[in-house]
């Protein structure tokens, strides 16, 4: 999967654990993610997390006859973040023939509780 010149490559996402039915990744709080008023934007979170739950639920397709997309998507913005680093921590809590449903955590660096969601993927045949 080549992520360069990417919507995840722009906001400097980084893919740092990767096995069946979890991911983990890092994203930076600065320039690109925050929001006019200095805050994490809650886009660059659900972006974090939608990236998370597509790249696990790719992990657990039939990558010749299957891929993903993302069906619906929730969170709740919990605390604020002005700078630093994030981490999204994503298990799978469905897995099915058609669908896919992920909870997905997003903490700073002391584990304090930034954003929490829940990604829905729809598993697709290739053609």
């Amino acid at each position: 999967m080549n992520i360069e010149k990417t919507f995840i490559s722009t906001l400097g996402i980084e893919i740092t654990e990767l096995e069946k039915g979890k991911v983990t990744a890092t994203m930076p709080v600065n320039e690109r993610t925050r929001q006019p008023f200095g805050l994490l934007h809650g886009g660059a979170s659900v972006a974090l997390a939608e990236t998370v739950a597509s790249i696990g639920a790719y992990e657990l397709v039939d990558k010749e006859t299957e891929a993903v997309a993302g069906l619906e998507i929730n969170a709740n913005h919990v605390r604020g973040k002005t700078d630093g680093v994030v981490t999204a921590r994503a298990t799978v809590l469905h897995q099915g023939k058609t669908t896919m449903v992920w909870d997905i955590k997003i903490v700073d660096e002391q584990e304090k509780l930034i954003c929490v969601s829940r990604c829905t993927m729809a598993v697709l045949k290739r053609k």
